[in-house]
């Protein structure tokens, strides 16, 4: 798998959050998370969110597991802050280390009621490609972070929705539909959760042409969202993600505490 495919899957295991939005004193909501490759550990997530008032931070951490971290040292980790904001959760800050074997990437982005004034990627990108598509400033503009864009406050409709997320160096689309409720229950929740078909759009910050974008365009994922305690807001406990050697399964097993 390729890095950019790697950090498309990665991304995926980080957007799978709990959250605690309130009016009140501040609150902790921490959540864990099993990423599979069929019945294979693959990886594992985990994410702490703090709230006060309607100011948020979450912080997070994601590693192989099992098999994968023999095969590839693949780490990361993230911290996002920002306030909740009529029906969205819209960030100030967002922050990504990413580790890859020996080489290791950081992006920060900063944003200003919903537009990114400035991002920062450390070490900066080699030449792009002829083929690569530029991130303009007009994408930029009313866009969400990758983690605390995917939470929802009880209120807003989480599918059918548009997501315009930008996540330091790709521009893209989450275009959720709905797909009714189903059962879930781990530790911490047990009840129904929202289920949501999910399609990536690419928009700019990427080859086109390339196999994986191709593939990525092609699928169709799974996202549920769940009610975290009693808290106002839904986020992502479960999702299927379709690769070619397997369908990747992304779990709570653990939503609030």
């Amino acid at each position: 798998m390729n890095v950019k495919a790697q950090r498309f899957f990665m991304a995926a295991a980080l957007i799978v959050v709990g959250a605690s939005p309130t009016m009140a004193a501040e609150t902790r909501h921490d959540s864990e998370y099993s990423i599979n490759l069929g019945v294979l550990p693959i990886a594992r997530a985990n994410f702490s969110t703090r709230m006060d008032g309607a100011t948020y931070s979450i912080s997070g951490s994601f590693s192989a597991a099992g098999i994968a971290s023999v095969l590839k040292d693949i780490s990361g980790r993230t911290v996002v802050s920002g306030a909740k904001r009529g029906n969205r959760m819209q960030a100030n800050e967002y922050s990504l280390v990413y580790k890859d074997g020996k080489r290791t990437r950081t992006y920060d982005v900063q944003y200003r009621n919903g537009n990114v004034t400035s991002t920062t990627v450390k070490p900066e990108p080699k030449a792009r490609p002829d083929n690569w598509v530029d991130v303009k400033d007009r994408d930029l503009r009313s866009v969400l972070d990758p983690i605390s864009g995917l939470i929802f406050p009880v209120g807003g409709r989480i599918c059918p929705s548009r997501l315009p997320i930008y996540d330091g160096e790709s521009r893209l689309d989450l275009v959720l539909s709905s797909g009714g409720t189903k059962p879930f229950t781990t530790n911490g929740f047990t009840g129904d959760a929202i289920v949501c078909n999910a399609r990536y759009v690419p928009k700019s910050g990427f080859r086109k042409g390339r196999k994986d974008i191709e593939y990525l365009k092609s699928i169709s994922m799974e996202i549920w969202f769940a009610k975290a305690g009693d808290m106002n807001v839904y986020a992502p406990v479960y999702a299927r993600i379709p690769t070619k050697v397997g369908q990747v399964y992304i779990t709570a097993t653990k939503y609030g505490g």
